[in-house]
């Protein structure tokens, strides 16, 4: 017989806290919410101290019976949604709707038998602080949705919303492409030597880097090649050489925003997709048969403390796996100001259970982001990478060249994780032969390169989630939500992984920041995500940030109302015409992309696939089709505009340019440092198998 009622918000966490509590308790999934305010108005009595009208949401009322007449049969009720404000909002609408029964509040930051057996040890209040804290959150998104998105919907067109959050998502986008527009591209030019000590054949490469004392700046060919005519007849010595030793220390554990990060990185993965696989990782899996428990604890934190338990059992790892020397320093992590330190960081809960042991029993997906927290988290508490330094100066006639190089002297964390590949790190592992200061060395060869400066590059969904978590915008809960809705709202779309903003979110950002410059900023939306965090600590009332907010955002409104004129959102127009009616077809976006809609809808109804020339004709001989850019399943591809009839396709895109070994078509690819180059389309082209030999060697 059950003792009591267990209620969590999902499914899955019940299956697994059931099977640990066995038959001591009953556990039951509220599916999420039960009570919201109510979608057809409002729902906020603005005049009554903010007061929220709630209902319940619909389809739950099979569920609130379901859980009601569970909850008769016992004295005990134990309420175990997430640890967060959500979670406890859940908590208290649930003992709004149960009613004067014995009710509990139980956290589990991981899903394991020691933590459920302390929560169980442990029951206690609603935490009220909290659960305002996520009803101010609530209201102000309403107040400011519900408000806002009409006056949009009057303005521009129906449709369309507004959000302390997305709108200064998209503000970033969009300001981003307005540095990327007004971006003017410079030349310039580098020199690169290789050179070899004098008998001894060991090259080494060196930059120049000055002239007479100061930082070199080549402007064009001509230039870079004078210089390299004068380089030519000149004797290299070597000036100066320095060696410093480097320490570098692992990253901490994984918070939300570095795990989207880290996943978007090095796994490929959406926002979303972490988000969901992370669930279930937490919520708990069955492993080989045995009890179900999580994998890792609670995923949605900004704090990186970890409990002392797991930092003994993750060195006693490290000591058995890889020695003594590699176990780190008690580190500290500094987590960003107002972090819910009640949580710990995303770590494993078990730490013996490593990726290998568990990947038969996950899914690819679920083991690679378990491998990358698995690995992030051991790799926190093990020492430093130790590198040496060399810097060796070479001095020829008035300028100096600078070769460096990198020697990894203990490899600490770096052993398991792989820091650099985050950060952009390319500094060479390079080992030098044995040179002295005034030893003279032989030129090899010189090599001159034309460069060109780069826009500063558009938002991913990763690097949007740093932005916003740097400037304190949104927390670990709002980011992917945040990145799903000014896409769905197609304010924004993502091309190559990279955020482009749309017309239509050019207009709402400079309408929104125009007219509620006070409301819709940086500075004001982080200052009520601090707000907000004082509400839960219990600072500050709930109420009084509501009315201070809506006192400047009312006058506002209403001012923007009388003044806004309506904007016309002008179709996009192709240079092609209707097949079936002859009139202007309109560039559209839908699910899969653009395409091509005539604009005598609804008279006429013809669509076609959208495609973008890039300029350049068909390699195929005697093909006359043009080469145009392609949306397939996997992402990007170019092809031939005259596809079926000519079957050319490429990956990569092709440059106006030919290989001058085979005379066949270059395309450009990314080199794993970011950097593009021109590769010959042919794969048994001999430049190309050139190339890969070359790689191997080095």
């Amino acid at each position: 017989m059950h003792k009591g009622l267990i209620i969590v918000e999902s499914p899955a966490k019940a299956r697994t806290i059931q099977k640990m509590v066995k038959a001591q308790y009953e556990v039951k999934a509220s599916m999420g919410h039960i009570r919201d305010l109510p979608k057809s108005k409002l729902g906020v009595d603005i005049e009554n101290n903010f007061s929220p009208t709630y209902i319940i949401i619909r389809g739950k009322a099979s569920i609130i019976k379901d859980l009601k007449t569970s909850a008769q049969k016992y004295k005990e009720i134990l309420l175990a949604p997430d640890p967060d404000r959500e979670g406890e909002a859940i908590a208290w609408h649930l003992a709004y709707i149960l009613g004067d029964k014995k009710i509990s509040r139980i956290e589990l930051h991981e899903i394991t038998p020691q933590a459920l057996k302390q929560a169980l040890l442990n029951p206690h209040e609603i935490n009220l602080d909290r659960v305002w804290a996520q009803q101010a959150r609530r209201i102000l998104d309403r107040l400011v949705g519900y408000k806002l998105s009409p006056l949009l919907w009057e303005k521009i067109r129906r449709g369309l919303s507004a959000g302390r959050v997305q709108s200064v998502a998209v503000y970033l986008i969009c300001q981003r492409e307005k540095e990327i527009q007004a971006f003017k591209q410079e030349e310039y030019w580098t020199i690169t030597a290789k050179f070899a000590p004098k008998n001894i054949n060991a090259p080494f490469q060196a930059a120049l880097i000055k002239k007479e004392e100061e930082k070199i700046k080549i402007n064009n060919q001509e230039e870079a090649e004078k210089i390299t005519q004068e380089l030519e007849n000149l004797e290299f010595k070597i000036k100066e050489i320095n060696l410093k030793e480097q320490k570098n220390n692992p990253p901490p554990p994984f918070i939300t925003s570095t795990l989207q990060q880290g996943a978007s990185l090095k796994l490929g993965f959406k926002v979303a997709k972490t988000m969901v696989i992370a669930q279930q990782l937490y919520e708990g899996l069955e492993i080989g048969g045995k009890d179900s428990f999580g994998l890792i604890t609670y995923m949605r934190t900004d704090s990186m403390r970890v409990s002392q338990e797991a930092k003994n059992e993750g060195r006693k790892y490290i000591k058995e796996k890889f020695g003594e020397n590699f176990i780190g320093e008690d580190r500290k992590f500094k987590a960003r100001l107002g972090a819910q330190e009640a949580h710990e960081a995303i770590r494993p809960t078990q730490i013996y259970y490593t990726p290998g042991e568990l990947k038969e029993y996950l899914n690819n997906d679920q083991y690679r982001l378990y491998k990358l927290i698995w690995e992030r988290f051991i790799a926190s508490l093990m020492s430093p990478s130790i590198s040496e330094i060399k810097n060796i100066d070479i001095k020829a006639g008035n300028y100096l060249l600078r070769a460096q190089g990198l020697k990894v002297k203990f490899p600490g964390y770096t052993i398991l994780y792989d820091k650099n590949s985050e950060e952009n790190n390319n500094l060479p592992e390079n080992v030098f032969p044995d040179l002295e200061v005034n030893q003279i060395l032989k030129l090899i060869s010189l090599e001159p390169k034309q460069n060109f400066t780069q826009p500063p590059p558009r938002y991913t969904e990763a690097s949007l989630i740093k932005a916003l978590e740097e400037k304190g915008i949104g927390r670990p809960s709002t980011y992917a939500p945040t990145v799903g809705t000014i896409q769905k709202r197609e304010y924004v779309i993502l091309e190559d992984k990279r955020f482009h903003p749309t017309k239509l979110g050019f207009l709402v950002t400079e309408m929104l920041t125009k007219n509620f410059s006070e409301v819709i900023n940086i500075d004001f939306t982080a200052s009520l995500e601090e707000k907000l965090d004082q509400i839960e600590e219990g600072k500050i009332n709930w109420i009084e940030v509501l009315r201070e907010f809506y006192q400047t955002f009312s006058g506002t409104l209403e001012k923007a109302k009388n003044e806004i004129e309506k904007i016309k959102l002008e179709p996009e127009v192709s240079s092609e015409n209707c097949s079936l009616c002859g009139k202007p077809m309109l560039i559209k976006r839908g699910k899969f992309g653009k395409f091509l809609a005539c604009s005598g809808y609804p008279e006429c109804k013809n669509t076609k696939p959208f495609y973008k020339e890039i300029g350049l004709n068909c390699p195929q001989s005697n093909c006359q089709g043009k080469i145009i850019e392609r949306q397939g399943k996997k992402g990007k591809f170019y092809g031939c505009s005259l596809y079926p009839q000519c079957n050319f396709i490429s990956r990569f895109r092709p440059i106006d340019k030919k290989c001058e070994s085979c005379g066949k078509i270059m395309v450009l690819r990314m080199s794993k440092n970011k950097n593009f180059f021109p590769q010959c389309i042919d794969q048994n082209c001999p430049s190309r198998i050139k190339d890969k030999k070359e790689a191997a060697k080095s």
